[in-house]
């Protein structure tokens, strides 16, 4: 996938707290990148010669939906065989890695209780896996 082709949408439950939105959409988007390299840019440097991470090279739109409409989301997104990044409500109280990937193990893929989901894709396959859903405010 190219950075042209490609369009990165994550979407957040509606009912959650700043820092919750922050949290949630920087893990979201690490998991893009590691599921994308490709569509990581080159390294940024400025005129001194200071070098940078490099980023996404997409913008990564964020929306917000309701609990419900993430699940539909995370279905129309699975049913066209897109690549899905979850985070569940379970991950709050969790500190690593080993015990986020357990919280999720632990639940069916029906009782997921989303907070957010990140697809990336080819743009007029995310436009119609994230109907429904609304810009962030």
């Amino acid at each position: 996938m190219t950075f042209e082709q490609a369009k990165i949408v994550i979407v957040l439950r509606d009912d959650l707290l700043g820092w919750q939105e922050n949290n949630v959409t920087a893990f979201l988007s690490s998991a893009v990148t590691a599921a994308y390299p490709e569509l990581v840019g080159d390294t940024y440097r400025d005129a001194d010669g200071q070098e940078y991470l490099p980023m996404l090279g997409t913008p990564v739109m964020v929306m917000v939906a309701d609990g419900a409409r993430l699940a539909t989301i995370r279905e129309r997104a699975a049913t066209r065989n897109l690549r899905i990044g979850v985070y569940t409500a379970d991950l709050f109280a969790t500190g690593n890695d080993v015990d986020n990937r357990a919280a999720v193990a632990g639940v069916p893929t029906e009782k997921l209780d989303l907070v957010g989901v990140a697809v990336a894709g080819e743009r007029r396959v995310v436009d119609k896996v994230v109907k429904g859903a609304r810009l962030h405010p």
